[in-house]
Parts: structure tokens; sequence; C-alpha cells
């Protein structure tokens, strides 16, 4: 009998064992981490590079703007273009004095680790999150990530249309507030993300786009893209206060072709479906694949059709990718773009614009509409920019433009 009961109590304990290695764990840590600012990385060339960092030890100072707040951050580097590890020697995140500015408030100073070591090597092809690092931050605030680098991979990760300073100096500068000497540069490197500790509530929109959403035109942390103005107004209602914006625009991008970057397709797992805390997209690609076609030769209407039922699919597959994540997927309708000199659109150029605007007005092919078109169009030739929206170069939105667009997005979209 004993025996028995030996074998019985032994064959209990492995069966509790198996039921314990099978059952799902209980996370440690239930915060709710959403991004509260991203960008999309892109493979940069040579004059895209950190200036003066093939010297050696070097420390850069990126500021961003959040656009939700938290009690703690955590910050995501990427080496996802480099063809060998990415060596960070240390990091630092600090309230920035400024929008642009290469200075931080002192106190507000806390080092990053990467599981609890002040460096990390990050493999080729790879994203790494630093730990957590507790740092109350407010919405719409700066924050300076300063990052030193011992060298760096020959072929960098970055994004070249930051819109703000970065700050480049040698040696080792990471707790320096004042940052003096450095060199300003208007790019972000080898950074993709923020995420803050936030309410179980918080959620984010990714914007999906190109130069327009990218903000061509902004310089000097200005932050007067469409995406900084509906930041600014979904901040400040009561029913949208905790819902962020993530600028995912490259310019020259592309829905479908190899333009700028990966084109949308390519990039909407890594740039919309891995974001912690998204819930909706809003798509707004699709004029330079139209521009391409026509740029070199006039295409002909049978080429137009077919380009246009191409792009259309792409949307398509955009919209069910998407909804198969429960996002709330979102169509913005290309504007205008008749005049530019670089594209240089024809006739024919203009009705495949007006066909795919179509098919993005029509119900049920996306989840809601953000007529950017009819927005910024000159009523009296629809076919160009009203010119108090217009850059000048008949492509691109003015200051005046990108702000009549971040007013145009309606809030209830996002209001629980």
């Amino acid at each position: 009998m004993a025996g028995g009961y030996r074998l019985r109590a032994q064959w209990n304990v492995a069966a509790l064992a198996l039921v314990a290695l099978s059952a799902p764990a209980v996370p440690a840590d239930r915060t709710t981490w959403i991004a509260s600012w991203t960008t999309s990385p892109i493979k940069t060339s040579v004059e895209q590079r950190i200036p003066g960092a093939d010297k050696g030890d070097t420390t850069v100072r990126q500021v961003v703007r959040l656009t939700l707040g938290g009690a703690a951050v955590r910050v995501r580097f990427t080496n996802r273009f480099g063809t060998t590890p990415l060596r960070i020697a240390g990091a630092h995140v600090a309230i920035a004095t400024g929008p642009a500015a290469a200075t931080t408030i002192g106190a507000s100073d806390r080092a990053l680790t990467f599981g609890g070591q002040a460096g990390v090597e990050i493999p080729a092809g790879a994203d790494f999150w630093s730990d957590p690092v507790a740092i109350p931050v407010k919405p719409l605030s700066d924050l300076a990530i300063s990052t030193r680098f011992p060298a760096l991979p020959e072929q960098q990760t970055g994004h070249p249309g930051a819109r703000t300073r970065s700050w480049v100096v040698r040696g080792d500068r990471l707790s320096d507030a004042a940052f003096t000497d450095a060199a300003p540069v208007e790019r972000w490197f080898q950074i993709a993300a923020v995420e803050v500790a936030a309410a179980p509530t918080a959620r984010a929109v990714v914007a999906l786009g190109d130069s327009i959403t990218d903000g061509y035109g902004v310089t000097g942390g200005q932050h007067l893209r469409w995406t900084d103005g509906l930041a600014r107004r979904l901040s400040a209602a009561r029913a949208t206060r905790g819902v962020a914006v993530l600028n995912h625009g490259i310019g020259g991008n592309c829905l479908l072709a190899e333009c700028s970057g990966p084109n949308a397709l390519a990039r909407f797992d890594s740039d919309v479906a891995s974001q912690p805390g998204v819930r909706y997209v809003i798509v707004l690609e699709g004029v330079n694949d139209l521009g391409r076609l026509g740029r070199e030769r006039a295409a002909s209407e049978e080429e137009r059709r077919a380009h246009v039922r191409q792009m259309i699919a792409g949307y398509a597959q955009i919209v069910a990718r998407a909804r198969a994540l429960k996002l709330t997927v979102i169509g913005g309708t290309i504007t205008p773009f008749v005049g530019n000199d670089y594209y240089h659109p024809d006739a024919v150029g203009e009705a495949a614009r007006q066909a795919i605007n179509a098919w993005i007005r029509t119900p049920g092919n996306f989840d809601a509409v953000i007529d950017f078109d009819a927005v910024v169009r000159d009523p009296a030739r629809p076919d160009r920019m009203l010119p108090a929206y217009d850059s000048g170069d008949h492509l691109h939105p003015s200051m005046a433009g990108y702000r009549a667009m971040g007013d145009a997005v309606p809030l209830t979209l996002f209001a629980r």
C-alpha cells in the first residue's frame, strides 16, 4: 500500500507539473504600454548617415514629440536595415527644453538599460526595446533620446524626414544637459518608437502615408504636419485625450511600387500591425504611384485603367488585413497635383486619380473616409490645389494646407 501511495503521489506531482507547464503564465507586469511616438525606418543612403560617426565614439541626441503621456517610457531602437550588428554603449532619456533643442532638463535625465545592462548589441535586421524607466511625461511634450554609439554599421537605419533637429557630438555626453558644441542635423537615426505606460483605455491611430503625411516642408521642430494638428485636437478633447497619433509617412513612398522605403503593403506589419495599442489606421497613399506612371512618358488609357485596378487591389489588401486585426481602417482621398513639374500629370492621369478617389469614397470599401481631396482642392479648378493650401510645387500642401487637413479629421472616428 505504501509503495502504491508513493507511486500515486509521484504521478500526482508529475501531473501537476505538466498542468503548470501548459497553463498560461500570469504576466508579472500588467502595465498598458501604448506607442506614443513612432517613425518609419528606412535603409539610409550615404548622405543620410550620422555625420562624423565614422570617426568613432559618438553621442546622438534626438528629440521626438510624444502624443500621449504616461508615468514611464521605453524606447525601441532599430537595426532593421543593418547588415551587421549595431552596438549601443549607453542611452538616456530626458525632457527636452524645446521641440528642437539640444538642451534638456537635467533633473529629468534617466539612464536606459537593456535586460539590466547599460549597453546592447542589436542583431542585423532586428529591433530592440529598452527596459522601462520611470519618467513622467506629458502629452505633446518633447523627449530627448541620447544614444552613445562606439561605432556604427556601414548600412544604417533611419528616417530622413524628422522635421526637427537631432544633435551629434563626439564622446560620451549622455548625461550632459547643455550639449554644447553639438552639430544639428534634421534626421532620426536608429530609433523607431517610444512607448508610454498609459491608462488601460488609451489607444493609437496610425497614419500610413507618403511625404504629405511625413510633412514635407515642415522644418525646425514646428510640428505643423497634419498629424500634429490632429494630435493637438485629440489631446484637447475629453473623449479622445487618450488617443496617440503615430506618423508613418515616408517621403516619396508608394502604395505598391518600390519608391522610397518599403511600399505600404510591405510595411503594413511593421508600421501598423505591430504598434502597441493601435486601434485605427488612416491610409493616405497613392499620389506617387500615379505620378510615377506618367513621369517619363504619357501612359495610355489602358495602362492607366490597369494601374487603377492594381492600386484598388492594394487598398483592398490593406483594408482586409486591418479588419482581420479588428482595426478601424479609414481611407484618405488622394489630393490634386496637376501643375507639378516633377510628375506633370495629364488628363488621363487626373482621370485615374478621380477613379481611385471614387472607389475610396464608396461606402463599404473603407470603414470611414476623410476627403482630403475636397479639403485642399480649388473649387474653380478641382484638379489643382487651392493656392492658399499649395506649398508652391502643386503637390505638397502649405502649412495652411496641413492645418486644414488636420482640422478636417472628424474626432468622432476615435471617440469611445
